[in-house]
């Protein structure tokens, strides 16, 4: 099926990016032949679910395909074809003629540098600007994106995910390219940062920039406006301006990509906790301190067997510290933490808000499974179920977590603790990575699972609809 976005205009200007008969292959074709093209002053949006191929899409279209893939077709910029020009001369294009705002912040910062460094040697490399001007610009960058002064001196490993994200958006935005690619630029951003971003984007935009942005965001869609294609295991289902497609949508699949908005979850009876389930877990005046950072005090807690208790808050407030300190990896700053007697300590567990860095990069899953099944003395019979019923394929488990997804990782990360019948789980925004429909399964799942095994389940979530849907309470941070 080729695809073309070609005829909706009427205004004859040149687009800044013409595709014609785009393809990514492999030992078969993942992406189908597609043409369009993206206009400056015209937000353009690929929106589609996980392994649809939006990624694949915008790497073959920056030149940067994963070892083994291969584009072809062309892909115009400025008139040239860039498929077609050898790899330095594709590589002098990035970060000044186009520049691309990668989906994991993980992989594009440098774990030896703080932020600061990372912003300020684009301005400084690309932009071919002095030292300290190039210090402060990045420093201004960071503060536009709402990022605490301390943040500039802080590892990528000392950062949320939320903030790591928006110290790649400041670094790939300084060298000034006019077409910014940006793929699922505001994963693990609350919704008030989540506009921020979106905003930015629309001014570049405004100011006669180029934008192609790859997300899963039905809310990001929604407020960049412009156009939008809708792409499913890489085919175009439906296109069209983003008002019309999101307001009516003609194809059955962006339907229900719509419709699993946690915004448009139908509104389900949830069975009461039991009257007779144990307390799991109790903080009594906690404070929790990182960095010499102060970020919760007096905090009170008592969570019951199958009690599901949400927990919202900007990013950056401490969220993931509350859940390192109440599982015993950091330690109060005051207050206690008394978690039920008798338990094997592995039963309390935490599922990670950016997949990444909860596994080695060195190993295939089955290998790392293997290691916990070992360990732990379990059932490997227990594995398949559990990935059939979390949509995972059984390939997958014969490859690293570089050569996986996000929200494939996050996965994985579900069924790694599930296999460790746990009796409470710190679920770190556990669906960011992942797209509305599998979100709103996966979630259902983990629900489910926490009811039927009596698991105590806090789960964190920027989006306050989520939590409302599935949670027995909220807490604020």
């Amino acid at each position: 099926m080729t695809a073309s976005a070609t005829q909706r205009r009427a205004d004859p200007a040149s687009p800044a990016i013409r595709v014609r008969d785009l393809s990514v292959a492999a030992a078969g074709e993942i992406v189908r032949p597609m043409s369009f093209d993206v206009h400056p002053g015209e937000p353009f949006t690929i929106l589609g679910s996980s392994g649809s191929g939006k990624s694949l899409l915008s790497q073959a279209i920056m030149g940067n395909l994963p070892e083994g893939l291969t584009a072809s077709g062309r892909v115009e910029i400025d008139g040239v074809d860039v498929l077609a020009l050898p790899r330095k001369a594709r590589e002098a294009m990035w970060g000044r003629t186009l520049s691309l705002l990668p989906q994991e912040p993980w992989h594009a910062l440098d774990p030896t540098m703080t932020a600061l460094p990372q912003v300020a040697e684009t301005h400084r490399h690309v932009r071919g600007l002095a030292e300290a001007e190039s210090a402060s610009r990045a420093r201004d960058d960071l503060a536009a994106l709402g990022l605490p002064p301390e943040a500039a001196d802080k590892l990528p490993m000392q950062l949320s995910g939320g903030m790591a994200q928006r110290v790649v958006f400041a670094a790939a935005q300084a060298g000034g390219a006019p077409i910014v690619i940006v793929d699922e630029p505001t994963k693990g951003l609350d919704a008030s940062r989540r506009d921020d971003v979106v905003a930015l984007l629309k001014r570049a935009v405004e100011a006669g920039g180029v934008l192609l942005t790859i997300t899963h965001d039905i809310a990001v869609a929604r407020q960049l406006g412009g156009y939008v294609m809708v792409m499913r295991a890489g085919e175009l289902q439906e296109e069209g301006p983003a008002a019309t497609v999101l307001a009516n949508p003609r194809s059955a699949y962006a339907r229900q990509l719509i419709a699993a908005d946690p915004e448009n979850w139908p509104v389900a009876a949830r069975p009461p906790v039991a009257a007779d389930a144990p307390e799991v877990l109790r903080a009594e005046g906690v404070a929790v301190i990182r960095g010499g950072r102060h970020l919760v005090t007096g905090f009170d807690l008592a969570v019951r067997a199958g009690e599901i208790v949400g927990v919202t808050g900007d990013s950056g407030c401490g969220k993931s510290s509350l859940g390192d300190t109440l599982l015993g990896l950091l330690k109060p700053g005051a207050g206690r933490v008394t978690r039920a007697p008798g338990l094997a300590p592995h039963r309390f567990l935490k599922l990670y808000q950016d997949p990444p860095t909860a596994f080695s990069r060195h190993w295939p899953m089955r290998v790392l499974l293997d290691d916990v099944v070992r360990l732990h003395r379990l059932d490997p019979g227990r594995i398949p179920p559990l990935m059939e019923r979390l949509r995972l394929a059984p390939e997958l488990l014969e490859r690293d977590s570089r050569s996986i997804s996000g929200g494939e990782l996050q996965r994985f990360s579900i069924l790694r603790a599930l296999l460790l019948d746990p009796v409470f789980i710190f679920a770190d925004e556990p669906s960011s990575r992942l797209d509305p429909i599998i979100q709103q399964e996966i979630v259902a799942l983990l629900a489910e699972m926490a009811r039927e095994r009596r698991c105590a389940l806090l789960l964190v979530s920027h989006d306050m609809a989520l939590v409302d849907h599935v949670c027995d309470r909220r807490i604020a941070l």
